[in-house]
């Protein structure tokens, strides 16, 4: 399910909202418009040319001398030559400023994407985000290129054709021009359909891309369940739906067609008919009637061109709203204007009457929770699942925002820093370990991007990493894959942890760190964490029981909020909620 806002967005506020992209290159624009109108200008001569010579020829043939015929051909020539190099710049430079506004349209997209909080990726599938990227972005490229450039050649054929042919003959231009009317009403009526087709195409792809990326991600685990078939079905269900509603697009995209050449006939019958009218009765020439017949071409040629241009128009246009529908999801957290920079940390945390919920909908999944820890404790916070402790840890980055109550860093309200200064003093060591598509140094230095190879090999130490990363074909420089494929889970870890001791935060949060990792993994790791967490505030939600006994304070958390706090001994002793827990964990080991 997609969390990016459905509303109809109106097409003039859409407009006024996307001109912005054009400003920096307004000169280029210009200039492309300037040689577009050249283009034309060199079109509508040529009728009058013709018009020119067989109006002479008819009148008196000898008067038609060889060098007027010459200089005309001259004439047309040179225009020509000047529309082939004002064409050259429209399909170079005109393109050219399509790519560059669709790179400031992808930046400012991914540059809000950064922005939204974690709630919303929680909501969007990812393959949905890069069809919007990409694709939607790359026919908004066309589109925002070839839309000013044929309207403004459309207007100029249209009221260019309109004066020439009024001064020839009135009441034939406006019988013309009358029927071009009739043609709109009937464009729009075919286009509304049509823009709906094309939105469900697009929303319907990137499901495809979504389907397609949720495969290919997990294809380890379709093949070890042997459900290929399964898979296959699942994209022959997706790859179905695209072909039907392309089949529907096209539907109208076919009516549409129909429709304007039908009129390009009728256009052709009124003027022959009424045309032919005129001749009889002395009120038109027969080069003014051929004429008439020339900008006719003109008129239905531009016309086919706005037909032609109707797919990308609705593709575009299409992109763009679906453009607007990710920038105009508010973002949730933000810097506050008088955010201030946390520094010189301590490392003291404090919860006060905080409420939290992920939606209105679910319910609270945090109520009135007060909770204090000191700068240099370790807490352990366990409680059964779906109890709120990753959403607790959560909440101190500030990676989802609290509904009410405070929650302060050495007594600073976290929502009065600003987001950078905050992250940048908490490391957070998850189960599900995420490695950039890279080398082992890329990962790690990711931790602090300016660390010396000297600075990365000392983290990979403490880290317990650098022996095996030694052993790798290309020691820091090997390829890991995607996600860390090629790695162990407990190596990852390490990796992970590196990246922290390289971050160096006083603040550390670790999500059931050793969890998923086999009992010698997890006693590396754990030695490893351990090291990491010394001097440091440390968050652990655990797990397995057993690695916090050590703990300066366990919590135990559960729907209802902190039902238990002490040390190890307190809690058995206690008898308690985690005195259960234990003793459950202990005899399943």
């Amino acid at each position: 399910m997609s969390s990016t806002s459905k509303e109809h967005i109106p097409m003039r506020k859409m407009f006024a909202s996307f001109l912005p992209y054009y400003k920096p290159y307004i000169g280029v624009m210009l200039l492309d418009l300037m040689c577009a109108a050249l283009t034309t200008v060199c079109e509508l001569v040529f009728p009058l040319i013709i018009k020119y010579i067989t109006g002479t020829a008819l009148s008196d043939a000898s008067s038609l001398l060889l060098s007027d015929i010459l200089r005309l051909g001259g004439v047309y020539l040179f225009l020509k030559l000047i529309d082939t190099a004002a064409n050259y710049y429209m399909a170079y430079m005109g393109h050219t400023m399509g790519v560059m506004l669709e790179t400031d349209m992808r930046r400012d997209l991914f540059t809000h994407l950064q922005k939204l909080s974690s709630s919303y990726f929680d909501k969007t599938k990812v393959g949905q985000i890069m069809s919007r990227l990409t694709s939607d972005l790359f026919d908004i490229t066309e589109f925002i290129h070839h839309f000013p450039e044929e309207l403004f050649i459309a207007a100029i054929k249209i009221t260019g054709s309109f004066i020439i042919l009024a001064r020839i003959n009135i009441p034939l231009t406006l019988i013309i021009f009358a029927l071009l009317p009739l043609m709109m009403v009937s464009i729009k009526f075919f286009r509304k359909g049509m823009k709906e087709a094309f939105a469900e195409r697009r929303r319907r792809v990137g499901e495809l891309n979504a389907d397609i990326e949720d495969t290919l991600l997990g294809i380890r685990v379709v093949k070890s369940f042997a459900n290929e078939d399964i898979e296959q079905k699942k994209f022959a269900k997706s790859n179905g739906q695209i072909y039907d509603i392309k089949k529907e697009s096209y539907k109208y995209m076919g009516r549409f067609q129909c429709s304007t050449r039908f009129f390009d006939g009728v256009m052709y019958v009124a003027v022959i008919i009424a045309g032919s009218i005129f001749l009889i009765n002395g009120k038109i020439d027969s080069p003014e009637l051929i004429t008439f017949l020339l900008y006719i071409q003109t008129l239905i040629a531009s016309v086919r061109t706005i037909v032609q241009f109707t797919e990308q128009f609705q593709n575009g246009i299409t992109g763009i709203e679906r453009f607007y529908e990710i920038m105009n999801v508010p973002v949730d957290i933000e810097n506050a204007p008088d955010a201030i920079e946390l520094t010189d940390v301590k490392g003291d945390i404090k919860f006060d009457n905080v409420t939290f919920s992920y939606n209105k909908e679910d319910g609270e999944v945090l109520s009135n929770i007060n909770l204090e820890v000191k700068a240099g404790e370790n807490i352990a916070i366990v409680g059964p699942s779906g109890g709120g402790k990753t959403t607790l840890c959560n909440l101190i980055p500030r990676f989802y925002e609290i509904q009410s109550g405070t929650i302060t860093i050495d007594g600073k309200n976290i929502q009065k820093l600003t987001l950078e200064s905050l992250r940048d003093n908490i490391g957070v060591v998850q189960q599900d370990v995420y490695m950039f598509c890279g080398s082992v140094y890329d990962n790690i230095s990711y931790g602090r991007q300016d660390a010396t190879m000297e600075e990365i090999v000392e983290a990979a130490k403490l880290a317990g990493a650098h022996d095996f990363i030694m052993e790798l074909p290309e020691k820091y420089d090997t390829y890991i894959g995607e996600r860390g494929i090629r790695l162990s889970g407990g190596q990852k870890q390490r990796l992970s942890i590196a990246r922290l001791f390289l971050k160096n935060p006083p603040i550390l949060i670790l999500d059931e760190a050793t969890s998923a990792l086999d009992n010698e993994s997890e006693l590396v790791v754990q030695k490893s964490l351990e090291k990491l967490a010394k001097g440091r505030t440390t968050l652990t939600i655990a797990h397995r029981l057993t690695t916090i006994k050590n703990a300066t304070r366990i919590i135990v958390l559960d729907d209802t909020g902190i039902i238990e706090t002490g040390t190890h001994s307190e809690l058995i002793a206690k008898g308690g909620e985690y005195a259960k827990l234990y003793s459950m964990y202990t005899s399943i080991e």
